[in-house]
């Protein structure tokens, strides 16, 4: 299995095809459900096996140098009123597009929102709740928890994801390709 993302401009069910016979398989594939698409091209795809690289690479995270930072709302930083909802964190060099885009787990400007908080303490270091820990949720589990909630949300920012099912090792795509088949079909592409 391949390490990394490729992202894939892919016009037609057959290019699909052919770039999953002769790069894949892959654990994920995301594309656009909407148009015009956000963070893609016109009929690109991103394929990996890392979730969680899969995002960042969606959000151009390496490329644009994001990092996950303690926010101007930190609860330390008194001289600055937190507005209700938001943790102390947010994620710099937020993607712009993302602004306007609905999400659990941020708002504008990359500020993220307690429910990443929440996450984060769900899922704890140890695989223990948070909440028995005595330090408050670090960078890391913030990052794994945002990432969390991010995939249960991409749906609704306009994204299709394609994950495994079952015991499948890899991304489900029989379903999409039919119904993309069928589209090709009325459209009169085949």
């Amino acid at each position: 299995m391949p390490e990394t993302c490729v992202r894939q401009i892919l016009p037609n069910v057959k290019d699909f095809i052919k770039f999953w016979k002769d790069r894949g398989p892959f654990k994920y594939a995301l594309t656009s459900n909407e148009f015009p698409p956000v963070l893609l091209e016109p009929e690109e795809w991103i394929f990996g096996n890392d979730i969680q690289r899969l995002l960042k690479e969606l959000m151009q995270f390496d490329q644009k140098k994001m990092a996950f930072v303690q926010s101007p709302f930190n609860p330390k930083n008194k001289n600055i009123l937190r507005p209700d909802g938001l943790s102390p964190w947010k994620i710099t060099h937020f993607p712009e597009e993302w602004n306007r885009v609905v999400c659990d787990a941020f708002v504008p400007e990359g500020h993220l929102t307690c429910s990443v908080m929440d996450e984060a303490r769900t899922l704890g270091k140890s695989g223990r709740p948070m909440d028995s820990q005595k330090e408050p949720p670090g960078k890391i589990d913030i990052e794994k928890a945002f990432f969390n909630l991010l995939e249960t949300h991409l749906e609704r920012m306009g994204y299709l994801l394609l994950t495994p099912l079952g015991n499948s090792k890899y991304a489900s795509t029989k379903d999409c390709l039919l119904e993309w088949e069928e589209d090709e079909r009325d459209a009169g592409l085949l």
